[in-house]
């Protein structure tokens, strides 16, 4: 893989060791997976950011990078592992706090803004058609290929990182045309009238698709945040990075001869069934990926002058708890016996730490993953169901 004379000081420490180190890391991954070279990229986003996730190894390899470690380019986090705010209210364990914070205060030091949520389009980052970024977080990176028609591949937050400070990612994979080409379809017939249906869309073809694109013909037309549920949930059980919807993206490759499947009633209900193990739950949980405005108001409106029998947490980013706490639309929440929470979700916090056995989510990426990230029983339904 060719370096620039620039990329060259760079890894021969003339920047500094954790600059040497990123650009060490980025020159390994080119060259297995046969880059040309490197690129640059205009944004990070940083997975890695739970302590439950990380644990104290992350937290090791953080600070020591943060000794002379800086970032290049505006680089962002993903969900923590904890509310920042809330924490001690929420019943988190001191001890995992103090070292979540560090986790936090590790990357603040590099110069990476604790955004701290997977959801950075919602909250005004939103790379350009043919931007190179250097994202890590699954359902971000699914829909920024996907929906804003940016390229990235599937980074792994220690190779978001090395972006970060370095600005560069190599050259490969979905940064290239020709990789971005779907080897599945899928023939929807199913009518999908709830978020909860996209997720187990997606569930069910990015269990077939593995790491394939994936292009879904027979969707008339989607809302952003139905976008999002379908991404995140294809991310989830597969490795999808990216979908074509014929008709909407605006990308559409299908050629040669892929893959042909369909999505009917039967494969929807069945899919959702298999989704759930619980007909009850402790906890409502919302907001996998993060919710948007428009979600938070549907649930302000489904449970505004009523009272939950059952702990409701609705996950989204600070910067849109501020716009609901002005518009009124937390308090309705409150009142009802719910939270808004930030800075974290239900699938990188302790739920079982904090007492939590059972979890009701709309979320297909949710209900595939707490069963074995934190030991949850999942009741999965649409936002109504799991509310009533």
């Amino acid at each position: 893989m060719h370096l620039t004379r620039e990329e060259e000081d760079i890894l021969n420490g003339e920047h500094g060791a954790s600059a040497a180190k990123a650009m060490e890391i980025l020159a390994a991954l080119g060259k297995i997976f046969n880059a040309e070279k490197l690129i640059p990229v205009t944004s990070a986003q940083i997975s890695g950011v739970s302590y439950k996730t990380i644990g104290d190894a992350g937290l090791e390899f953080l600070e020591n990078f943060a000794k002379d470690g800086r970032v290049r380019i505006p680089s962002y986090l993903n969900p923590s592992g904890m509310d920042l705010e809330e924490w001690e209210s929420m019943g988190f364990p001191k001890e995992f706090a103090r070292k979540q914070m560090k986790i936090i205060r590790a990357y603040q030091k590099m110069g990476v803004e604790a955004t701290c949520t997977c959801t950075p389009y919602l909250i005004g980052i939103l790379p350009k058609r043919g931007e190179h970024i250097a994202w890590s977080e699954s359902s971000a990176v699914i829909f920024a290929n996907s929906a804003l028609g940016a390229r990235t591949n599937r980074e792994s937050g220690i190779s978001a990182l090395a972006s970060a400070i370095t600005g560069k990612t190599p050259y490969f994979g979905y940064h290239l045309d020709e990789n971005r080409v779907a080897e599945v379809v899928v023939n929807v017939k199913a009518k999908l009238e709830d978020l909860s249906d996209f997720g187990a869309l997606g569930i069910y073809a990015g269990a077939i698709a593995k790491q394939r694109v994936v292009a879904f013909e027979g969707i008339d037309t989607v809302t952003v945040d139905e976008v999002k549920t379908l991404g995140a949930a294809l991310a989830a059980s597969g490795a999808v990075a990216l979908f074509f919807i014929k008709g909407i993206t605006d990308e559409w490759r299908v050629v040669g001869r892929p893959e042909r499947v369909e999505f009917g009633v039967g494969e929807l209900k069945r899919t959702r069934e298999e989704l759930s193990s619980s007909k009850d739950a402790e906890l409502i949980a919302v907001g996998c990926p993060h919710c948007s405005l428009e979600e938070i108001r549907e649930i302000a409106e489904k449970v505004r002058g009523k009272k939950l029998k059952r702990k409701l947490w609705v996950c989204t980013a600070r910067k849109i708890k501020i716009k609901v706490d002005k518009l009124g639309l937390t308090k309705i929440i409150e009142d009802a016996g719910g939270r808004i929470v930030s800075d974290t979700c239900m699938v990188v916090c302790p739920l079982e730490d904090i007492g939590f056995e059972r979890t009701a989510v709309n979320s297909g990426k949710a209900a595939h993953y707490l069963p074995s990230f934190c030991k949850q029983k999942v009741l999965f339904g649409s936002l109504k169901d799991i509310l009533k």
